[in-house]
C-alpha cells in the first residue's frame, strides 16, 4: 500500500495547476489524519511569517536527507498571490468616511457579511450576503461600491482604499497560540515509527534554533507521551506472575524457575517480527504480555509436576527428567492447539492485516521457542534453583539450632 501511495505522488508531480499527495491512513482512525506522523513547527520568538517559512523549509530539506525518514512535506503555501489593502485614513476622516464602514462594505462585497439566521422545515440556515461574482473579480470593481460620508454623500471605495500587489500564506495555522506549520512525514521502509520521530527530532536540534520548537500531534504524540510504557508494562508482567507463584508455592525458588521460560518467548516472538519485516509496535508488545502467561504456563506443567516428585523422596535431577518427560505430551498439546488458534492473526489479509499480523506473528513465533526450545530448559532450570534452595536451607538450620541452643543454656 505504501509502494502504491509512493506511486501516485510521483506522477502528481507532473500536474502543474496544484500539488496532490497520496498517503495510507492513520493505523487507528480519528486520532490522527494520515498515517506516519504529524507535528506543527511553532514559531515562539518574533520573527514573522517569513522567519517560519524558512525554518519550516531548512528543517523538511534536512530531514528528507536522513535515511529514517521518507515524504516529509508540508501544507503550508507563503507565495499565494494577494492583494494589500491599505486604507487613506487622513482622507477618509476629511471626508467624514468612518473606517469602520469602509471595512465593512469592503467585507460584505468583496467578502462574505454574516446578516441573521432562520429556520426553515426544521432546520437552521445562515443569511449571508455579497457581491455577484462578475462585480468582485477585479480590483476595479472598488470603484462600483460605495460608502456614505457624514454629509449624506456617496464616496467610492477605489477614492478611500489603494491595492497593491503582494504575496502571502493563504492560511496560517496557530498551535498552542503561536503561528506554526503543519508537517507531515513517514518513516522510510525497513524503519520503525519509534526511529523516524527519533530521527526527526535529532534534525530539529540541529536545524532549529531557539525560537521555534516542535509541537507533536495526532498519533505521534501519544507515541512519545506513552515513552516507554510497553517495557514498564512487561516488566510489571513479570513481577505480578513471579508474586503469584511465590503465595501460590510459598517459595522463592519455584517461581525463578517458571519465569525462565519467558526469555526463549521474547527471543522467537523478536525473531519471527524480524523475518517478516515488520515493525515493534504496540500491537507487538500486546503480543509479548501474552506470551508472559502463556509460556509461563508452559513451565507450571513441568515445576510444579518435578516439585511433587521430588517430594515423593526422588533426588532433584531424577524428578527434573520425569516431570519432563511425562508432562511433555499436554505442554505439546495445549501450545499447539494455542498456537494454531493463533496462526489466522498472522496470515490475515485485508483491512486491519498490518495490526493482525504484527499481533499474530509475534505470538506464534514466541509460542514456537517457548514450546520446543523452553521445554528443554526448564528441568535445568528446576534442578539448578531447586538446589540453591537446598543449599540455602542447609546453612540456616545449624545457624538455627546454634542459635536454640545458646537461648537454652541462658534459660
Amino acid at each position: 500500500v505504501q509502494a502504491i501511495a509512493k506511486k501516485i505522488t510521483g506522477e502528481a508531480r507532473h500536474i502543474p495547476q496544484g500539488q496532490v499527495f497520496s498517503f495510507v491512513p492513520p493505523a487507528i482512525r480519528g486520532i490522527s489524519t494520515t498515517g506516519g506522523f504529524e507535528l506543527y513547527l511553532q514559531n515562539r520568538g518574533n520573527g514573522g511569517l517569513d522567519a517560519l517559512n524558512t525554518a519550516a523549509k531548512n528543517l523538511i530539506a534536512a530531514a528528507n536527507k536522513r535515511p529514517e525518514l521518507a515524504g516529509v512535506r508540508t501544507t503550508f503555501e507563503f507565495n499565494i498571490p494577494q492583494y494589500r489593502a491599505v486604507v487613506d485614513r487622513d482622507k477618509a476622516y476629511s471626508l467624514g468616511v468612518p473606517v469602520k464602514d469602509i471595512f465593512t462594505a469592503m467585507q460584505s462585497t468583496f467578502g462574505i457579511g454574516y446578516i441573521n439566521d432562520f429556520t426553515l422545515f426544521g432546520r437552521n440556515f445562515q443569511v449571508n450576503q455579497a457581491a455577484d461574482t462578475p462585480y468582485r473579480v477585479s480590483p476595479d470593481d472598488l470603484r462600483q461600491v460605495y460608502v456614505r460620508s457624514a454629509k449624506d454623500g456617496l464616496i467610492p471605495l477605489s477614492s478611500l482604499v489603494t491595492l497593491h500587489q503582494t504575496s502571502g500564506p493563504d492560511v496560517v495555522n496557530r498551535f498552542n497560540i503561536f503561528p506554526s506549520v503543519k508537517i507531515l512525514g513517514n518513516p522510510a521502509p525497513g524503519y520503525s515509527s519509534g526511529q523516524a520521530l527519533k530521527a526527526m527530532q535529532e534534525v530539529a536540534a540541529n536545524t532549529l534554533s531557539r525560537n521555534f520548537q516542535l509541537g507533536w500531534i495526532g498519533a505521534a504524540y501519544q507515541e512519545l507521551s506513552a515513552g516507554k510504557s510497553g517495557a514498564i508494562a512487561l516488566g510489571l508482567g513479570i513481577i505480578m506472575v513471579f508474586l503469584i507463584l511465590a503465595a501460590l508455592y510459598e517459595r522463592w525458588t519455584l517461581p525463578l524457575a517458571v519465569i525462565t521460560a519467558i526469555p526463549f518467548a521474547v527471543l522467537g516472538a523478536l525473531l519471527a517480527n524480524w523475518m517478516r519485516g515488520l515493525d515493534i509496535d504496540v500491537y507487538f508488545q500486546v503480543g509479548l504480555l501474552v506470551l508472559i502467561a502463556m509460556s509461563a504456563k508452559n513451565a507450571i506443567l513441568i515445576v510444579e509436576f518435578a516439585a511433587k516428585i521430588h517430594a515423593e523422596g526422588k533426588t532433584i535431577a531424577e524428578a527434573a527428567v520425569a516431570a519432563a518427560r511425562i508432562r511433555f505430551r499436554p505442554v505439546i498439546m495445549t501450545s499447539m492447539a494455542f498456537i494454531l488458534g493463533v496462526l489466522p492473526l498472522a496470515l490475515a489479509s485485508g483491512a486491519g492485516e498490518g495490526a493482525r499480523h504484527a499481533l499474530g506473528t509475534g505470538i506464534v513465533g514466541g509460542m514456537i521457542f517457548a514450546t520446543y526450545i523452553a521445554v528443554l530448559f526448564i528441568p535445568m532450570f528446576f534442578e539448578l534453583t531447586q538446589t540453591l534452595s537446598e543449599k540455602v536451607s542447609r546453612r540456616k538450620k545449624p545457624q538455627a539450632a546454634k542459635t536454640q541452643e545458646a537461648h537454652t543454656d541462658e534459660s
